[in-house]
């Protein structure tokens, strides 16, 4: 029997490596960044094209790399951060596999400039495929420049799974940010295909947290600070009044690495319980220094993962220093009782002959017991209220085969029940949150946000397929400040929401201009409504199923519904259930909650025999 096991070749080895350290663009240049910073390096430049698939290129004025390092740089487990195993629990470095130029070399055509400083020379070394092309000397400045060109060139089927160049964009953008975020004491510049995206000044954490996201956080942040025998904690959050519908904005560090940890995320949550809105997420920017050996950084190829020996001591102190920061910085709302002397004074000095009775104006002719018209029944969109002749017209028609039909009353009727079809006596809201009728049955309980939220999301999808609507153009266009990944992700849905009745233009940095937004839509909650469009858009994009039109409608038709807890009167009641059973499916909301509930009059009276 002949031997089958065999030692795979070392370009075939790095090819394997690469598929786990280099996923796309945005890994090759972390991977590359974060080599600039262990350099000892005050400026870095990341240069791309194509969104990095064509040209990925940093350049840093570090200490450079000699003849020798710069070849050995290539092989794989060669580095220069660990020299025994012991140094694997005192990592403080970024890089420190050995593996990161090796698979990049792997997968990609590399070129290394380098020179140490007080060396006249430097070195250039040219690797395609892990094959070494030439090494030679050079003439080139202080530090390193690499230029990796083509990724994928050789793997084309990895190359072919890559995204659009939007998406790969965006990815690399929040690499740079994540890794320029923390490392504010070194100067940073991005260029997109040419083009100047950032330019980063040496400063403080919260210059550069400005830098990044807009000089409106100067405002915005509260500074956390807490020190102990284990850890310390440092950086800031947002005032609870600016936290958003979207999630993006949360950031940890441990040692200057950025981490994810949902454990610790829930710790910052947590302290803002109650201060802000369930549905709505607060900015944090924290870094944690920890003696290196009390964690392990090594759990994942892309070292965004940690473990911590005891992570519930870390949540409470964590946790702790959020709150604590709340409460000394955020200004609770206090009552001042002092008096103004100059109104005091006033009164004093005011004669008493010259006191009048406040009067108020009445007007003998009102009658609190007549219909009054409503703000809802006079929305600018009206409606048809389904006649008998058109219940049967609607439900009579049965195109589709899995429609359950029922003609104990002559109908075919279509996604609903047949006793919702019956007109009510009368509507009843039930503590501001359902619509209670009468129906043949019993009594039907509807749940007057979930409808709502079917109404506007049926309409919505219909304008997304018709042509542009028509936008109420506003007197006072609002300005909305976002971060660099959540405008692309306008820019992205730019063509929609123009379709629906959005008029956004940019600004300047990463502002944008509501001028103008849908007819029927409250100026109010534009702000809430694109948050909410926008972290739509990221917890659904690399979902394969991913619908832009259906993730918009869902978006907007949950942000503009009637809320739980608003009084209706009769006339909107009805507007609702009348709108309700014209939509295609009546039944569910868009994400798949019962909007109504009929209770028989049999569940009514064996709920009443167990009360006697």
């Amino acid at each position: 029997m002949s031997n089958i096991i065999k030692l795979l070749p070392d370009s075939v080895a790095n090819q394997i490596a690469a598929g786990e350290v280099i996923q796309r663009p945005a890994s090759a240049a972390k991977e590359l960044l974060e080599n600039a910073v262990d350099s000892g390096a005050t400026k870095i430049t990341l240069s791309i094209k194509e969104a990095g698939k064509t040209l990925i290129q940093v350049t840093d004025d570090g200490k450079g790399m000699s003849e020798i390092d710069a070849r050995m740089c290539f092989e794989r487990h060669a580095t220069s951060k660990i020299n025994k195993v012991d140094d694997l629990f005192a990592i403080k470095t970024m890089g420190f596999r050995g593996e990161a130029m090796a698979s990049i070399a792997a997968i990609a055509q590399v070129e290394l400039k380098s020179k140490v400083e007080g060396e006249e020379i430097g070195t250039v070394v040219v690797i395609e495929g892990s094959e070494i092309k030439g090494q030679d000397p050079c003439q080139c400045a202080k530090g390193t420049n690499i230029l990796v060109k083509n990724l994928f060139y050789n793997v084309p089927a990895r190359r072919n799974f890559l995204k659009s160049n939007t998406v790969e964009q965006r990815h690399l953008n929040e690499e740079f940010v994540r890794i320029s975020m923390i490392n504010y004491n070194v100067g940073f510049s991005f260029y997109n295909n040419d083009k100047l995206a950032y330019k980063l000044l040496p400063g403080s954490f919260k210059s550069r947290i400005a830098a990044l996201f807009g000089n409106v956080y100067n405002e915005r942040l509260l500074p956390v600070e807490q020190e102990t025998d284990i850890i310390k904690i440092g950086g800031f959050i947002g005032k609870p009044e600016f936290a958003k519908k979207t999630r993006g904005e949360q950031y940890f560090f441990v040692n200057g690495r950025f981490i994810k940890h949902p454990y610790l995320h829930h710790a910052v949550n947590n302290a803002y319980n109650e201060l802000i809105p369930v549905d709505s997420f607060p900015s944090y920017f924290i870094n944690i220094e920890i003696d290196p050996k009390d964690i392990d950084i090594n759990i994942h190829p892309t070292k965004t993962e940690v473990n911590f020996q005891d992570a519930r001591y870390i949540y409470a102190v964590l946790h702790a220093a959020v709150k604590q920061s709340i409460g000394k910085y955020s200004l609770t709302p206090t009552l001042d009782f002092d008096v103004i002397p100059d109104i005091e004074a006033a009164f004093q000095t005011l004669p008493s002959d010259k006191l009048k009775q406040p009067t108020i104006n009445i007007n003998p002719d009102f009658n609190p017991f007549e219909k009054q018209e409503s703000d809802f029944s006079q929305s600018k969109h009206s409606y048809s209220k389904p006649s008998v002749e058109n219940w049967e017209s609607l439900y009579q028609k049965n195109d589709n085969p899995d429609v359950k039909t029922n003609k104990s009353d002559g109908f075919q009727h279509k996604n609903i029940d047949p006793d919702s079809v019956y007109e009510p006596n009368k509507f009843m809201q039930v503590h501001n949150r359902y619509i209670m009728c009468n129906v043949k049955s019993g009594l039907m309980l509807i749940d007057q946000n979930l409808a709502h939220v079917r109404i506007k999301y049926e309409e919505i999808l219909d304008r997304l397929k018709g042509s542009k609507q028509h936008s109420q153009q506003q007197l006072f266009p609002q300005n909305i400040h976002l971060s660099p990944d959540d405008l692309q992700i306008i820019k992205a849905l730019d063509s929609e929401l123009t379709n629906i009745g959005f008029t956004i233009e940019e600004a300047s940095g990463n502002d944008i201009v509501i001028v103008g937004i849908p007819t029927d839509m409250v100026e109010d909650n534009v702000v809430e409504v694109i948050e909410k469009i926008i972290e739509n858009h990221k917890a659904n994009r690399d979902n394969l199923n991913y619908d832009k039109n259906i993730n918009l409608a869902r978006s907007i038709a949950i942000s503009s519904a009637i809320k739980s807890g608003t009084k209706l009167d009769d006339r909107e009641m009805q507007e609702i259930f009348d709108k309700l059973f014209m939509c295609k499916m009546p039944k569910v909301s868009p994400d798949g909650r019962n909007i109504l509930k009929i209770v028989t009059v049999n569940e009514i009276e064996q709920l009443l025999a167990k009360i006697k």
